[in-house]
């Protein structure tokens, strides 16, 4: 069942990531990889909530794993961050690439920390 869980929450993940990365492209196109920027610290907000609330109020286990592992594993991409990097190096573009790399794992680091302190305070 769990296993199932993950698998539904992991695809619904996805296509929030195609739905938003769409809407974020379509606003503003010419702003290098700001799409998966997006995706990702939002993605990493979420997940420092439901850890959040795990940890202040609980719920069950299998939701727990269903939204942490499906839903937020599904809709965040360190891949596609990381391939972005990449193309941003091979254009020559050290200081964005150097940046968006360790920009984007602050940001994203900071945001869990932000949804465990909302977490927290609504406990």
């Amino acid at each position: 069942m769990i296993a199932l869980l993950v698998a539904l929450f992991g695809g619904l993940g996805a296509a929030l990531r195609f739905v938003v990365d769409g809407a974020v492209r379509a606003r503003w196109s010419g702003v290098g990889p700001l799409a998966t920027v997006v995706v990702n610290i939002s993605g990493s907000w979420i997940l420092g909530l439901v850890v959040g609330i795990q940890l202040f109020q609980g719920f069950s286990s299998v939701w727990f794993t269903a939204v942490t592992i499906g839903l937020c594993g599904g809709y965040t991409t360190f891949s596609t961050a990381s391939v972005e990097v990449a193309r941003l190096l091979q254009a020559g573009e050290v200081r964005a690439a150097v940046l968006n790399a360790l920009g984007g794992l602050a940001a994203c680091v900071g945001a869990v920390a932000l949804g465990l302190w909302i977490a927290w305070i609504a406990s």
